[in-house]
């Protein structure tokens, strides 16, 4: 249980009670202080008041945070990477292949059910304190709230659009330079189990890359995504002619590069998962206000792809 107290200011006079506790308490969201409010857990000079009634200035607020459990997923002992850990914040890196929260065909062993066992408060938050989703043959860096406070303070990043992420991805063909693509994606027309770059009806997706490394039919980018719509940067390179290495669902049919060597050959046709991996990420810490960033490496079989081309190019040479 978080009992907190503050005084209305005397500028907020007039104001409704809901609209002043967004004020008093910018941490929790009005959603969550709505909920609150209608429950009887807010407090005004001691007595219950409705949402909507007004305030004097100069009364005494009471607000029972006390968490309430809203995940009903099982804790599963499933190995984590942790890359960061306090009392607000958690940083890990996901590997390819594991699926971040349950849904139809993956009711467990996700990152939701590791999350919770490692730390079972967070059954008290939205998706186990997830903030933003990587898919699950993407590797790389996640950010959970570990806090109320800290997972509205996310969200609100996130909305701004001030949560730095890169990405590393290796894309078929040889590009000549980076750029920018500004394209709405939707659901595509014709196939609803996919998203594709769509004239009308679509959500606004802006993608930055620029080039880390070229190979002959190969281009290895990194990219910095400044919104963060589904399969965004995986539909972005297709649209433009670039499709992620292994992607099952938007790299078209599987053609063999020519003048590959057999060891380069067997790698591009093993690789059953998109070359994406999220590399980058940088917030403003929820409760300390500094902005704190981490990298991590691109994983084993991308390396051991990078590896092999350039092998390959020498090869050629």
């Amino acid at each position: 249980m978080t009992i907190l107290t503050a005084r209305v200011p005397e500028e907020l006079a007039g104001m409704r009670l809901d609209q002043c506790l967004a004020e008093v308490f910018p941490d929790y969201s009005r959603s969550k202080l709505q909920t609150w409010i209608k429950a009887g857990r807010v407090l005004v000079d001691g007595e219950i008041m409705k949402g909507r009634e007004k305030l004097d200035g100069g009364e005494e607020i009471e607000l029972d945070a006390e968490a309430e459990r809203v995940i009903e997923y099982a804790p599963q002992e499933i190995p984590l990477d942790i890359i960061y850990e306090d009392d607000s914040l958690l940083i890990v890196n996901k590997p390819a292949g594991l699926v971040v929260h349950p849904a139809v065909g993956n009711w467990d062993g996700t990152l939701v059910n590791a999350l919770l066992n490692h730390a079972p408060s967070l059954d008290t938050l939205p998706r186990a304190g997830i903030v933003h989703r990587i898919d699950k043959d993407t590797s790389g860096l996640l950010m959970i709230a570990k806090t109320l406070q800290a997972h509205n303070s996310l969200v609100e990043q996130l909305q701004e659009r001030s949560i730095h992420r890169e990405y590393l991805a290796l894309v078929k063909g040889w590009m000549t330079a980076g750029g920018t693509v500004d394209e709405p994606i939707g659901r595509h027309p014709v196939d609803r189990k996919r998203n594709a770059v769509v004239r009308r009806g679509g959500k606004e997706a802006i993608t930055h890359y620029r080039l880390e490394q070229r190979f002959k039919r190969h281009t290895l980018i990194r990219v910095k995504l400044e919104t963060g719509r589904t399969h965004q940067i995986r539909v972005h390179m297709t649209h433009i002619n670039y499709p992620l290495v292994g992607d099952q669902v938007y790299g078209g049919r599987f053609q063999m590069p020519a003048d590959c060597s057999p060891a380069l050959a067997e790698a591009l046709r093993n690789f059953k998962r998109q070359a994406l991996h999220a590399a980058k990420l940088g917030l403003e810490h929820p409760e300390t206000g500094e902005y704190c960033e981490w990298e991590q490496a691109i994983p084993e079989d991308m390396q051991n792809l990078l590896k092999l081309l350039a092998e390959n190019e020498l090869d050629q040479a």
